[in-house]
């Protein structure tokens, strides 16, 4: 089984029970875009987006990806059960982010981090919306593809 599937699952099967469509997270990995100064990409735009959907697509079928993805929906799914006490994400929990982290770095490497980060914190589009954990999964996996694209495409 490689990396690119074969477990006949997919990430995006996870996000749709969330409510999260791949054109959302395509949505949400553009909303922090910033273009070159200067640079008309109105048409480049469009090209952006079809990539970055193929992109997420493909990262979703992968095995390491989509167990991440689900392991934060089932923690999510902990959270609203009322287990472990907790209904907000309290500041002493980090093991949310760094399963973004880790979906972020795995797709896109070290760079990957600094993305992360940043849509961590404007948490643009769907993120806005989700669980503790499921947040941090698909801002990673928005991340990550977002650095991979720029790092491909360069």
């Amino acid at each position: 089984m490689g990396a690119e599937g074969g477990i006949g699952h997919s990430a995006l099967d996870t996000l749709k029970r969330e409510g999260v469509t791949l054109e959302t997270l395509v949505e949400c990995g553009l909303a922090l875009y910033m273009p070159c100064r200067g640079v008309d990409d109105s048409k480049t735009v469009h090209g952006i987006r079809e990539r970055l959907g193929e992109l997420i697509r493909r990262r979703c079928r992968d095995p390491n990806v989509f167990l991440l993805v689900e392991a934060a929906s089932h923690l999510d799914g902990q959270i609203k059960e009322g287990r472990w006490g907790l209904m907000d994400d309290p500041a002493h929990i980090v093991c949310d982010e760094l399963i973004g982290i880790s979906i972020a770095e795995y797709i896109g490497g070290k760079k990957a981090l600094f993305n992360f980060v940043r849509y961590d914190r404007e948490k643009p589009g769907v993120l806005s919306r989700l669980g503790v954990f499921m947040d941090d999964a698909v801002g990673g996996l928005v991340a990550g593809c977002m650095t991979r694209l720029f790092e491909d495409w360069g």
